[in-house]
């Protein structure tokens, strides 16, 4: 797929990005016949219909659902928490939201002590929202990865070594 960047919160921002997602939210995917998908996940799951193995979103109903719930974990006690740490809503509210990216990280760490990725035996869509929530943290926010929890550490550097990370 040929890969467009935008420089965010400005041509994002344009009338004409406008007619492509009304939200003018990022990423968006541009099909051939102009057709617009919007929201990383259900471009990741347009990719997977087409392309099913690896399945990322799992292959049965039970793996679905945990796939799901892991994700969904990911999405609302990592990622936002990481995404509203920042000095936007004011110092009180930024501690609040960088203690609870904190404690999930602790969670995170003691369920990767008997596994190797977070929705269970292999790489996963939760892992690839994990993977950049704190990336985006790390390079965002100042977010450093505690060294106190190394189940962690050792998922983020050895899916960050995946070639599917480096972009």
């Amino acid at each position: 797929m040929p890969r467009v960047e935008l420089a965010i919160h400005e041509e994002n921002r344009s009338d004409e990005f406008r007619k492509k997602n009304p939200f003018r939210t990022l990423p968006v995917l541009e099909l051939d016949d102009g057709t617009c998908i919007a929201e990383s996940i259900a471009i990741c799951r347009y990719f997977e219909e087409l392309h099913p193995e690896p399945a990322l979103f799992g292959t049965t109903p039970l793996e679905r659902a945990q796939i799901e719930m892991w994700t969904r974990r990911i999405e609302l006690n990592l990622y936002l928490p990481i995404d509203f740490s920042g000095d936007f809503l004011g110092e009180h509210a930024a501690r609040i939201f960088r203690d609870g990216a904190h404690r999930m990280m602790r969670f995170l760490d003691r369920e990767l002590a008997s596994r190797a990725f977070i929705a269970g035996r292999r790489y996963t869509i939760a892992d690839v929202f994990a993977l950049s929530a704190l990336d985006f943290g790390v390079a965002q926010l100042r977010y450093a990865l505690p060294a106190e929890q190394p189940n962690l550490a050792r998922w983020h550097r050895d899916v960050s070594a995946r070639p599917s990370a480096r972009g």
